[in-house]
């Protein structure tokens, strides 16, 4: 570390810190650009052409929207989710993998900054692909964004929060497949029955019951929502439980820094 971080890290917030781990972790993201962008935008465009353009052409509308275009929010919601999770979790689990953690631990940046560095650089790397997403979806299917701020707004929220949550979960794999454990067997499941491709409404009322136990539904919602002033529930509830989601991710990385769990052996 330089001595203008050191300065700064004893007059408080060492920003050179955080620009030092965030730059690392983009410039990682542009070495990987097939992986980190165009494998994402090509699975997403394949759903487009099946369920948008195939499957959609053959279906009614969902609340007043086309289908293509219903399923756009819930598409972009998929891929935010796991790359997010994604990008944060190999970002701090490599450091571990090789045991430069014990370099980052002691050097002069407080747990906080080193939080913000991996998850800020995660989180705008999902927040650009949602973009790209968005525009080749636009090639597809007509889109209508009727809240742009909004669209913005939960775009970066949910960026945000499933990245702590993929840091959560890198610090908590002891291996590379427990990496994946999460993302595979629980957030894709979670998103495909949390409305992504359906309106909940479209349930039974015992299975509709159920779905609301999924926070996955408030996320996709509310981001729906910001597009065609559709929900399956209210935008403030969407908001609500997105920032519960994310106080407890806060939490619990306080709880991991503070006690060292599976950073200090």
């Amino acid at each position: 570390m330089t001595q203008a971080a050191t300065a700064e890290r004893g007059s408080g917030f060492n920003h050179y810190g955080v620009f030092a781990i965030y730059r690392f972790e983009m410039a990682r993201a542009l070495r990987t650009l097939w992986q980190s962008l165009a494998a994402p935008v090509i699975s997403t465009s394949l759903y487009f052409v099946v369920f948008g353009s195939a499957i959609g052409s053959h279906m009614g509308k969902v609340d007043g929207v086309s289908y293509g275009s219903f399923i756009v929010p819930g598409l972009v919601m998929l891929s935010l989710f796991t790359q997010s999770i994604s990008n944060a979790s190999f970002g701090i689990y490599f450091p571990k993998f090789t045991g430069t953690i014990y370099e980052i631990l002691s050097a002069p940046v407080s747990h906080l900054e080193i939080t913000l560095g991996y998850v800020g650089a995660a989180a705008t790397k999902s927040v650009l692909l949602g973009l790209i997403i968005l525009g080749t979806a636009a090639l597809f299917v007509p889109i209508q964004i009727l809240h742009p701020l909004w669209m913005i707004a939960f775009l970066v929220l949910t960026s945000v929060t499933f990245s702590l949550f993929g840091f959560i979960i890198g610090i908590w794999a002891n291996g590379f497949e427990q990496l994946q454990f999460i993302p595979t067997l629980v957030v894709t499941p979670l998103t495909f029955l949390g409305g992504a491709f359906y309106s909940i409404d479209m349930l039974p009322p015992a299975w509709r019951t159920i779905t609301l136990f999924n926070p996955v539904v408030y996320l996709i919602s509310g981001f729906r929502w910001s597009f065609y002033e559709t929900s399956d529930v209210g935008v403030e509830l969407s908001l609500a439980m997105t920032g519960a989601f994310l106080a407890l991710c806060l939490g619990v990385v306080y709880w991991t820094f503070k006690t060292g769990y599976r950073l200090k052996r």
